[in-house]
């Protein structure tokens, strides 16, 4: 693999490690949870669905010069959490292994199967594809920092109080604050 198809490998391997390891532990309720008011595509679960789209759209093998798998590989339509991060896990492999296959060759031009992106290289393709994963995936997170933060599962806080109530680093402690409720 010449040093240019292996910076883009990386690049690509990268983006999925990173948005794997964000997402381990999804819950359903994390996946399928929306901020007031929106639609449903801002949901981790449309991002998961999207991401698996992206990596398997017949598309991704024609403008690559290599016949599309027979047998339809799953996008998604996961009826939870673990199933869904299943299914891009599926997209991803499958992706890879496309990106990989010898008879790929990344700096040749798409040609008339992509229209008036023709011209363009098969590697600037597979970067969009990479830049999808990118994006979505850092929405994907972002979507979970919200949910832990709207919801009894945030993230631990540092303790900004002594036991004794006594600030530390110069902050009031939130009971002693003036005007807050103490619960007393």
């Amino acid at each position: 693999m010449r040093t240019a198809d292996k910076d883009v490998l990386d690049l690509l391997d990268h983006a999925w490690e990173r948005l794997w390891n964000r997402m381990a532990g999804l819950t359903d309720r994390e996946w399928s949870w929306r901020p007031d008011d929106a639609d449903d595509r801002i949901t981790i679960r449309w991002r998961l669905f999207h991401i698996a789209e992206v990596l398997t759209q017949s598309r991704n093998w024609t403008w690559l010069a290599v016949t599309p798998p027979e047998a339809k590989i799953d996008r998604g339509g996961a009826d939870s959490a673990q199933d869904a991060l299943a299914s891009m896990d599926l997209a991803y492999a499958a992706f890879r292994e496309l990106v990989t296959s010898e008879s790929v060759d990344l700096g040749t031009a798409i040609g008339p199967a992509a229209g008036p992106h023709g011209s363009a290289t098969r590697r600037t393709y597979v970067l969009r594809i990479a830049d999808e994963l990118i994006h979505h995936g850092a929405e994907a997170a972002l979507l979970r920092d919200l949910y832990a933060s709207r919801t009894s599962h945030r993230r631990p806080q540092l303790e900004r109080c002594d036991s004794d109530q006594t600030p530390r680093n110069g902050r009031d402690c939130p009971a002693t604050k003036p005007g807050r409720h103490t619960g007393r």
